[in-house]
């Protein structure tokens, strides 16, 4: 009798076993390995119970508890809401961070745009120019305007001065959003049907109406999810509000005076819980528009190939150019800035403002527990996130046991993405400080902002993570099952290989988001063990701010420096690993 049994190829293991389904293989799986994963399971759910539940269950008690344990009720948000400055200052921080997404949310559009519905040449260049800002702390846009715009500014006679408020906060948070913005809309712009422009021309409609009814009402979702997502970045950003913002207070900005400068710790508590409205609103928003969204690829679908347009792509041109030397003149003003004796009166090229160890702010020390920080996080979190993920979505427990853990599991993941790092970092101050907290011993070590760091960038390294293991087909697990191959061994030997572009790239992400980071560590750093974000901010305080120009520059070439050597040894490393692809005419 004649049969035809598929069989699956597992690169790592060579072996070509017949191909099962991931579910009949499931029992086979040795106790000892179930046992393992279960336990690994438990692990990452106490790593972050530890550094993100406990800090926002203690930043809720100090927000609604007495000093004595009692439930205090409504007496905190009553005493909060009655002072006569503070909606006045709710109401500033609401509206200039609605003003700055209605403001870079059109200009990332534009951008997007071009890049992805147009010929206009250098698109590789033009990217890599609007993605800059997220290789720079947040705290650089806001030195950069006090350069072009402040009282010694090169143009202070076009602002008079009035960069100090409104303006300062609102051309900051462009600068520092807009990469955000743009990654969300080159993504919804990336795919369209091309049968829908064909019609559309076929039909006459101009290529105004056609922009508005085919391709605006195709990227809506994407639209709204970047405003939300500026919106929060903006409210919850108090490295440009306190650099540029002057007398106009706003709530971040406020939360971290009244820690560090006025020790009320419930006062901070409650304008943090204040911070998390909008972050969960848009959390929730986003995951309705989730729901609603459908494809806008199916199988009988033609790709979108944007035909050449020269008045078309002339404009889009034009308009990608002023957004690009907008951002080159912020970044070029500040390492220039660093680079001179006394900007704009002498300008004569020195490297004092690099003499760290003479400075207010923690010296080259600073620099280099920047360094100790990202590598550390960017080890650990890379194993930790990508493991976890791993076990989440490519290995069973017990039926019981997994209809607790999993949810939960999936829950806190998603966590890290709703909470600001302002509000972590207070939460994470009121829990490892406690006096009782078995933990306190790790209160101003480096390793707490190893750990505080990983859960705050946790959610985008974990999706990035589900949706490579996503892609693996899951007879690759079934059959090493079936070989009664170890769980681990498959793990490290065939699903990490297949990652591993993934994996650089979480990787990356977590180093220079852990170089760049303010809110998150602010609260959480001892002498020893102070960060050149936070000597950023020390030294603008102290009026050094050409040293604190020349510390962004320094964050910002190190970020650019670590991405650009991961970028060309992770292409050789996945070249080595991957060859298997190509041997088998993949």
């Amino acid at each position: 009798m004649n049969s035809s049994v598929s069989t699956t190829a597992i690169p790592g293991l060579g072996a070509d076993v017949p191909a099962l389904d991931a579910r009949q293989a499931a029992p086979r799986m040795f106790d000892g390995s179930q046992l393992l994963t279960s336990g690994l399971k438990w692990l990452l759910l106490a790593l972050l119970l530890v550094g993100m539940g406990c800090p926002l269950l203690f930043i809720l008690g100090q927000a609604v508890l007495t000093p004595d344990g009692a439930w205090a009720g409504s007496a905190p948000f009553v005493r909060l809401f009655s002072n006569i400055n503070f909606l006045p200052m709710l109401g500033r921080s609401l509206w200039v961070s609605f003003v700055t997404a209605a403001v870079t949310v059109p200009l990332a559009y534009a951008f997007a745009y071009a890049l992805q519905r147009t010929c206009v040449p250098l698109k590789g260049m033009w990217r890599g120019i609007g993605l800059l800002p997220l290789l720079a702390p947040s705290l650089l846009p806001g030195i950069a305007l006090i350069y072009l715009f402040g009282n010694q500014g090169l143009f202070k006679e076009l602002m008079n001065g009035g960069i100090y408020g409104f303006w300062g906060i609102l051309l900051g948070e462009v600068f520092y959003t807009f990469p955000h913005a743009l990654m969300i809309l080159l993504s919804a712009l990336s795919q369209a049907d091309g049968r829908l422009y064909d019609a559309a021309s076929a039909m006459g409609a101009s290529r105004w109406r056609t922009f508005a009814s085919v391709t605006l009402p195709a990227t809506r979702y994407g639209i709204f999810g970047a405003f939300c997502l500026v919106f929060t970045l903006t409210i919850t950003d108090f490295g440009v509000p306190k650099i540029a913002g002057g007398a106009y207070s706003v709530l971040a900005v406020e939360a971290y005076k009244a820690v560090v400068g006025q020790q009320q710790f419930g006062r901070g508590a409650l304008i943090g819980l204040l911070l998390l409205v909008p972050a969960v609103l848009t959390f929730a928003v986003d995951a309705w528009l989730q729901r609603r969204q459908r494809a806008q690829m199916s199988s009988r679908s033609e790709a979108y190939v944007p035909r050449p347009d020269w008045k078309r792509d002339g404009f889009n041109l034009l308009a990608v150019a002023l957004i690009s030397a907008a951002i080159l003149i912020m970044i070029a003003v500040a390492m220039g800035a660093s680079l001179v004796k006394l900007w704009p009166y002498n300008l004569a090229l020195t490297l004092q403002h690099y003499d760290f160890d003479n400075m207010d702010g923690g010296g080259w020390l600073a620099y280099w527990n920047s360094l100790k920080l990202a590598c550390g996080t960017s080890v650990a979190g890379t194993i930790v996130i990508f493991t976890g993920a791993w076990l989440m979505e490519k290995t069973r427990g017990p039926a019981r046991l997994g209809a607790v853990l999993s949810p939960l599991l999936r829950f806190l993941c998603f966590l890290p993405m709703a909470v600001p790092g302002l509000v972590l970092g207070l939460g994470s101050l009121l829990f490892f400080n406690h006096p009782a907290n078995p933990f306190n011993f790790l209160y101003g070590t480096m390793a707490l902002l190893v750990v505080c760091s990983v859960v705050h960038f946790y959610t985008t390294a974990h999706l990035t993570a589900v949706t490579a293991l996503k892609q693996l087909d899951p007879e690759f697990e079934a059959a090493s099952l079936s070989l009664k191959v170890p769980v681990l061994k498959t793990f490290l030997r065939v699903t990490v290989p297949l990652c591993l572009p993934s994996l650089l790239e979480i990787f990356r992400y977590l180093f220079v988001s852990s170089m760049t980071t303010v809110s998150a560590v602010i609260f959480l750093y001892r002498p020893d063990t102070v960060l050149a974000s936070v000597a950023v901010l020390n030294m603008d305080d102290a009026g050094d701010v050409g040293p604190a120009a020349a510390m962004s520059t320094l964050i910002l070439l190190t970020s650019a420096a670590a991405s650009l050597l991961m970028h060309f040894a992770g292409s050789g490393l996945v070249a080595r690993t991957q060859a298997w692809r190509r041997g088998r005419g993949h």
